[in-house]
């Protein structure tokens, strides 16, 4: 009965299908890699990239600004003291006659190569401690991390201090290289709390536990995985420690615990300027305060751009 009840198929039921037009699974847009687009996200923050001008424009000026006005750093012209910023003297002249210009310019040079160097230590050593510290077993990594709060604890105004009167001794002097090994031996802790951080959330992700599955060790994990994942809030706070460290000698600078003469630099420039402001030169230490100003404006607006660009969350 129920073979009687069915209807019998006729070619009328059936329509042709139509093969669609294969124009519609083109991908017109093309595919942009990852960094790429994060050039193209930082280049629409438009404070971003007026940071990063004066970044550049800074970096450039350190070496040729020396030689454009003509006046060496270090010539002293008696008959030339305290001359207020003109079109001889650009940004004038200090209490021994020498040119303002060319001194700042130079400053800026150590600064900046102080606040790069610092900054490459605390990647160097924060990486390495964070991640080891990330990857370790929980005592250990119990044990490292209060081991990096004890050092954090150190002001690095005492290691300074401590480094020059020891260095001093040996002949060494206040020099680049105190105030470097001054700041990376406290300065590389937050960058392993960070690093450690981004570790122990990305070495529980489903490609670290693949890559455990399949005899990966965890050093070879770390490498290949992890560290790569994480670039982005390393390289935001490598950019956040730049103006950090530039502050932070500056300040050692304007104490007196900075490069000493006769090499100048932004913070001792503005503890000489003092001289100045109290018989009416403010100019000594205000174009040095502009600079720093300047610099720190400058890397902390790129970190900012450069945090917004780095945050997949803010991808169109």
């Amino acid at each position: 009965m129920e073979l009687q009840n069915k209807k019998e198929l006729t070619q009328d039921m059936f329509e042709p299908a139509h093969r669609e037009d294969s124009s519609k699974d083109i991908i017109k847009r093309p595919t942009i890699k990852y960094w790429p687009d994060v050039w193209r996200r930082l280049k629409q923050n438009k404070l971003a990239m007026v940071g990063l001008s004066i970044i550049i424009i800074f970096l450039v000026m350190s070496y040729l600004g020396t030689k454009i006005s003509g006046y060496s750093y270090t010539d002293q012209n008696y008959d030339k003291i305290n001359v207020h910023p003109g079109a001889e003297y650009w940004f004038g002249t200090d209490e021994l006659g020498r040119d303002l210009f060319s001194r700042v310019w130079l400053g800026t040079r150590f600064s900046l190569i102080i606040g790069f160097l610092a900054a490459a230590m605390d990647f160097i050593i924060g990486v390495v401690y964070g991640g080891i510290a990330g990857m370790a077993t929980r005592k250990v990594d119990s044990i490292m991390m209060r081991f990096a709060e004890v050092i954090y604890s150190i002001p690095y105004l005492l290691i300074v201090i401590l480094l020059s009167v020891v260095l001093s001794g040996e002949g060494g002097g206040n020099s680049l290289i105190i105030l470097v090994l001054a700041m990376s031996l406290t300065g590389w802790v937050p960058m392993a709390i960070l690093v450690r951080g981004q570790v122990l959330q990305l070495k529980e992700s489903e490609y670290s536990l693949a890559a455990e599955s399949l005899g990966a060790t965890k050093g070879w994990i770390l490498k290949k995985h992890i560290i790569p994942n994480t670039l982005g809030p390393i390289i935001v706070n490598v950019t956040l420690t730049i103006p950090r460290a530039i502050f932070a000698e500056a300040t050692l600078g304007y104490l007196g615990l900075g490069l000493q003469p006769p090499d100048p630099s932004l913070g001792n420039l503005s503890n000489d300027g003092l001289i100045g402001l109290a018989v009416g030169n403010a100019y000594q230490i205000i174009i040095p305060a502009i600079f720093i100003s300047l610099i720190m404006f400058a890397f902390n607006v790129l970190g900012d751009g450069l945090r917004d660009a780095l945050d997949p969350r803010l991808r169109k």
